[in-house]
């Protein structure tokens, strides 16, 4: 099938059936190839596949077919022209500089992006000579302001993690171009089922596939997209070299995870908004953050870039750390972890976990509040997990 043909294919088949090859066993499934290296049929394929001239298999730290299937198949549901899958969400973040950065250039991001990516910018990335900034999500004249003549990249999550800000893509790639960068935006919480940010203006996609990707919180992994000069020029032979490879098995997890990508982000997104309007009545709730909600500030931009809200929420509660504490310890249909994207709902404590390796200031100014929870609503019927959050007695 050729490229025009799989482009008028609908999400849902291309998520089913791009990138799988059936081998000589006629294999309904994908099959899974757990191997570290490939055998050549001569001494001069050997040489052809190590030189490039031949783009057969060599070995798994760069070529797989099942890795290759899972990329494929995202890249599809991205509308990207190529893609590569890394062992984790970070390394494809660390990927993604290390390939494109050299020392001296400099990165404007948000605050608002998740804790590990800070510290990796600013205590990692920075002893190699490159320079962060960072401004507020969605104060484009902020990013403009931080502009300098050695910018070569735009870094942002959008919803934001973990207050779901929405950030202007469309802006932001228009800035970016203008002065010569790259605008990267990390698409974990919405994923390709809800949002394309290639399609406003974004050079790179980052993934998690950790997440809801994999949707079922079994195997940890990452993902890069953009088109074809970028990965294969630029991401590939980094990934050969440093080899920040996905496992086989992962890929074949992830490949699973797609099959029914859209239909749980819709179940994800559908439950969140129920649970967000239920948390907005609650009294000593003071805040809560979700795009779906009309008190959203940036609702209107969501709902121009999104094609659902998504399955994460916070919220904010009176009474800071001991009270949010006793709502995570009481709650019964909520699991208490760091992770997010899972079929089963999470309650996270971000001041404690995720974002406790940045300092207090710092939190301050993202909005990570003592008070502060995050919640990755599953597949759980949502009247049950409000029913759990009711039950604990902290929202009367």
């Amino acid at each position: 099938m050729n490229q025009d043909d799989i482009a008028q294919l609908d999400f849902s088949t291309r998520a089913c059936r791009i990138g799988t090859e059936m081998t000589p066993q006629q294999e309904h499934s994908d099959p899974m190839f757990l191997t570290s290296s490939f055998c050549f049929k001569s001494a001069s394929e050997a040489a052809a596949r190590f030189s490039g001239e031949d783009d057969g298999n060599v070995y798994s730290r760069f070529t797989n077919p099942t890795v290759r299937a899972f990329e494929e198949r995202l890249a599809s549901l991205e509308g990207a022209e190529a893609c590569i899958g890394t062992a984790s969400g970070m390394s494809a973040i660390l990927s993604t500089c290390l390939s494109l950065l050299s020392a001296g250039d400099h990165v404007v991001a948000s605050y608002s992006i998740f804790g590990t990516t800070v510290n990796l910018f600013k205590n990692t990335l920075s002893k190699f000579g490159i320079e962060f900034t960072f401004v507020d999500l969605t104060d484009v004249n902020a990013w403009a302001s931080a502009m300098k003549g050695n910018t070569k990249m735009l870094f942002l999550e959008t919803p934001s993690n973990p207050l779901t800000e929405i950030g202007d893509m469309r802006r932001l790639a228009e800035l970016a171009h203008n002065n010569g960068a790259l605008l990267v935006v990390d698409n974990c919480f919405c994923t390709p089922a809800l949002q394309l940010p290639l399609k406003f203006g974004a050079d790179i996609v980052i993934h998690s596939a950790t997440k809801f990707l994999d949707g079922q919180g079994r195997c940890v992994g990452g993902a890069v997209l953009s088109n074809n000069e970028l990965i294969k020029e630029k991401l590939f032979p980094f990934l050969r070299s440093a080899g920040p490879t996905m496992s086989p098995f992962n890929a074949w997890v992830f490949l699973k995870g797609l099959e029914t990508l859209e239909i749980r982000m819709l179940r994800h997104s559908a439950s969140a908004l129920e649970i967000a309007q239920w948390l907005e009545a609650q009294a000593p709730v003071t805040s809560v953050y979700f795009p779906g909600l009309e008190s959203h500030p940036q609702h209107d931009l969501a709902r121009q870039q999104q094609s659902g809200w998504g399955g994460v929420l916070s919220f904010e509660i009176a009474g800071g750390r001991a009270r949010a504490w006793e709502i995570v310890d009481k709650l019964e249909r909520f699991s208490i972890t760091a992770n997010l994207g899972d079929s089963r709902s999470i309650v996270t404590h971000p001041a404690s976990t995720t974002h406790s390796r940045i300092s207090e200031s710092e939190r301050q100014l993202v909005g990570v509040t003592e008070g502060l929870l995050r919640l990755s609503i599953g597949l759980e019927a949502p009247k049950d997990l409000i029913a759990d959050l009711a039950r604990t007695g902290c929202f009367e």
